[in-house]
């Protein structure tokens, strides 16, 4: 639960604070897989900094890529759709081997 609310936490005010219109949250639940999707009209692609513990802020993106199982960036005809999938529940969804970026 408290992944899930540090992504969608992450994504929506991403979105908020950067895209100039509308932003819209999915949740999806099968088994034991959660995918957190943000749309926002903003068109640019965002891009993890590299980590750097001095740095003040702007650590968000590294948190979501940091806990998910799955991350995508997806442009769209207007705008762009974040999404990141997550274990909810230990098991073999928890294998960080299976991790992709």
């Amino acid at each position: 639960m408290d992944t899930v609310q540090l992504v969608v936490s992450e994504l929506v005010t991403n979105a908020r604070k950067y895209a100039p219109g509308p932003c819209l949250l999915e949740l999806t639940i099968t088994d034991s897989i959660g995918e957190i999707s943000v749309w926002d009209s903003e068109p640019s692609v965002p891009m993890a900094q590299v980590p750097d513990p001095a740095r003040i802020g702007r650590h968000g993106l590294e948190s979501v890529l940091a806990v998910s199982l799955r991350f995508e960036i997806l442009r769209e005809i207007a705008g762009r759709r974040v999404t990141a999938t997550i274990a909810l529940a230990d098991g073999p969804a928890d294998n960080p081997a299976g991790r992709v970026t």
